[in-house]
């Protein structure tokens, strides 16, 4: 019986999503936050739905403004009647496990937008500050019809190469006085980044941030011909917006004229495709037996009276 319900609530849920129903589309997301079991089916259904929708990715540190300029964004997407989901995902919170930022509240004057879709989500210890379940999530926002999905997350380093991974193109939005471009060095967002935004540049050092990064790109190989351009922005008051807009446009057509776009799908797949087989063998090998070898010996290794390698092959071998 309860097999039947689920398909029952299955078939509602794709067909809303399909019709553009962000009510439906809120509900799969929950059932997918949550690691329902039915969300699994759900995201196969709708999968062939999925296919069409470009992805963006703006990261940078924390009060750099990023919410004012996807916010920003949006509206000029909107402006050429394309509809759009924002994910914006937070740090996970250590006492509820939710997202501690909430971005809808910042995002509020877009929520009464028909053609925009609005969602928080927390990393949930994912390294690069996107959750898998976010990517996800993006399916079930393409599958309902929305032709620009833009990810918002917060953090800077090597581990922002998830966020590279997800999206077509990849913004990095630094600020003047936190001494970014030195960072951006260290961390390797010279690789991820499509292109930079130095926003808040009325501020003092903005120019200055500006030619060390330029200097810093000039030593960077480019692969692929696209030379990545800096941009400065004061997104509260909407300068600069335009031509980081003409800019992502111009990222979209060169990645697609050079058939980069593709291979970015077909990595992405492959990412995911070996994740979802990851988890699944990782499931089902602990066993209870395992679980109970693992519990028994797990003294004799903090004692150093075994090493943990002799106890990952007792494991294996069970």
């Amino acid at each position: 019986m309860q097999k039947i319900l689920n398909k029952a609530r299955n078939l509602e849920l794709v067909e809303g999503i399909k019709s553009g129903d962000f009510r439906m589309l809120a509900k799969a997301i929950t059932l997918v936050e949550n690691g329902d079991r039915n969300s699994e089916k759900l995201l196969g259904m709708l999968y062939p739905a999925a296919q069409k929708s470009y992805r963006l990715g703006v990261t940078g540190p924390p009060g750099a403004g990023k919410s004012t300029l996807v916010s920003r964004l949006v509206k000029l997407f909107r402006q050429q009647g394309k509809k759009v989901g924002v994910i914006a995902v937070d740090p996970t919170s250590p006492f509820s496990g939710g997202a501690v930022l909430g971005d809808r509240i910042r995002m509020s004057e877009l929520t009464t937008d028909e053609g925009t879709f609005i969602r928080s989500m927390a990393t949930r210890g994912s390294m690069g500050g996107l959750s898998r379940t976010a990517q996800d999530v993006s399916d079930l926002m393409a599958a309902a019809g929305l032709e620009v999905i833009i990810y918002e997350t917060v953090g800077v380093g090597q581990g922002e190469l998830d966020v590279a991974r997800a999206s077509d193109t990849t913004v990095v939005v630094l600020v003047p006085e936190s001494g970014d471009s030195i960072q951006a060095m260290k961390a390797g967002l010279m690789e991820i980044a499509d292109i930079f935004v130095i926003n808040k540049s009325d501020r003092d050092g903005a120019e200055k941030m500006k030619i060390e990064l330029e200097m810093v790109l000039q030593l960077k190989t480019v692969k692929s011909g696209w030379k990545t351009p800096i941009v400065k922005t004061i997104a509260n008051e909407g300068t600069g917006l335009g031509q980081l807009f003409l800019l992502v446009q111009e990222h979209i057509d060169f990645i697609e004229k050079m058939h980069i776009l593709k291979n970015k799908h077909s990595d992405r797949i492959r990412d995911k495709i070996q994740h979802l087989v990851a988890s699944e063998l990782e499931q089902k090998f602990w066993n209870n037996e395992r679980k109970k070898l693992l519990n028994m010996k797990l003294k004799a290794v903090l004692d150093r009276k075994m090493s943990p390698y002799t106890l990952v092959r007792k494991i294996i071998n069970i």
